[in-house]
């Protein structure tokens, strides 16, 4: 099909009305679960996406650009009052979130207060927007069957996504009509523009560290690898330790994801039988917390029994006890990147896709036995 598919063409393809086609996307509670996925397929098979807010514009712009997140917590601008972003679109500082966080809640101390990897990324999305005088919609979903993330994309110009488990298939589809900046994907063929880090050179730089400057020789990987970034950071895992001479384990000690109700079970059982790796690599700051919590209540001691680290870098790390070695990603230069490629991908669209890594810097702490950094 040439000419760019409409309503129509999804309803008869579907064996639907259009009325049917329309509250598939934009309700889709009031469609059967098997309408729904025949409507989502037939628009998958003819590369459609809905065009309503685009309605009445000369030019088929919105104005404005998305952010949405397929798995992970997003908070969304507005939702229970208005988010306030500081005017200044300057460096992030962690000082500053920590005074905030402290403010008016007395359970902050709780990481989970603390603005976390996805929330540094949003905010350089949201400073950069206003920078360019963009609106921003900001919305989150599970997976599935991909309705929500192609609402939003037909609200905006321009879309930066926080990928999921069963998402490259969605995304490739909208990245087709419009321009789709990607988080922590790999590059791969078609049209999406990619944004990560250098995972593997972050690890390498805690593993050397462990190694070089404390003495350790026994390292373990925790934390489940699904995601793509923590896949990666487990394989640089592997290959520093290989490089350094030392064994190199086939799978991660722990596989515990950051949802798991009863985390560690692993790490717990070898603290009962007194055979815990004196090293153990996080593959995220979540994971290193949540760990961190874990062997303080079987009364390990944290970097005297075991040492711990994480990544990512986010600020409840530097208040953790004890405060934890990681490695930082550049989160919020992150967002702003994203932006500036899908501006610079409509002003040319024909452009070809854009791949950046950005670098990362190794933060050392008391968890593995430094100062205070």
């Amino acid at each position: 099909m040439s000419r760019r598919p409409t309503v129509y063409d999804v309803a008869q393809a579907a064996g639907v009305s259009i009325a049917t086609v329309s509250f598939a996307f934009r309700q889709p509670e009031r469609v059967r679960a098997s309408t729904r996925e025949a409507v989502l397929e037939a628009a998958r098979r003819l590369n459609y996406v809905p065009s309503a807010s685009a309605r009445g514009l000369a030019d088929g712009r919105t104005g404005a650009l998305g952010l949405y997140s397929f798995d992970m917590l997003l908070e969304v601008v507005g939702a229970g009052g208005t988010r306030r972003v500081r005017e200044d679109p300057g460096a992030f500082f962690e000082d500053d979130v920590l005074e905030r966080a402290f403010a008016d809640d007395a359970d902050a101390e709780d990481f989970r207060a603390f603005p976390l990897y996805v929330d540094e990324v949003q905010r350089g999305v949201e400073l950069e927007c206003a920078r360019r005088g963009r609106a921003l919609l900001i919305g989150k979903g599970p997976g599935g069957d991909g309705a929500g993330v192609i609402d939003i994309a037909s609200r905006v110009d321009g879309l930066a996504v926080f990928p999921g488990d069963r998402s490259a298939e969605i995304l490739d589809h909208l990245s087709h009509r419009l321009p789709v900046v990607a988080f922590a994907m790999p590059f791969g063929e078609g049209a999406l523009h990619h944004v990560r880090v250098d995972n593997r050179a972050g690890v390498r730089a805690l593993v050397e560290h462990l190694v070089q400057v404390h003495g350790l020789r026994d390292l373990a990987f925790v934390g489940a690898t699904e995601i793509t970034d923590y896949a990666e950071r487990f394989e640089g895992f592997r290959d520093a330790l290989g490089d350094l001479g030392l064994t190199v384990p086939e799978a991660v000690l722990d596989p515990t994801a950051l949802t798991d109700e009863d985390p560690y079970p692993v790490v717990r059982e070898l603290v009962e039988r007194g055979g815990l790796p004196p090293a153990l690599v996080c593959a995220s700051d979540q994971h290193a917390l949540a760990l961190l919590d874990v062997l303080a209540a079987a009364g390990v001691d944290v970097p005297g029994d075991v040492v711990v680290t994480g990544f990512d870098g986010v600020a409840a790390g530097r208040i953790a006890t004890p405060s934890l070695t990681t490695v930082r990603q550049p989160m919020e230069a992150m967002g702003r990147l994203a932006v500036d490629i899908l501006m610079a991908s409509l002003a040319d669209p024909g452009a070809p896709p854009v791949d950046r890594t950005l670098p990362v810097r190794a933060v050392f702490r008391r968890s593995c036995g430094c100062p205070q950094a």
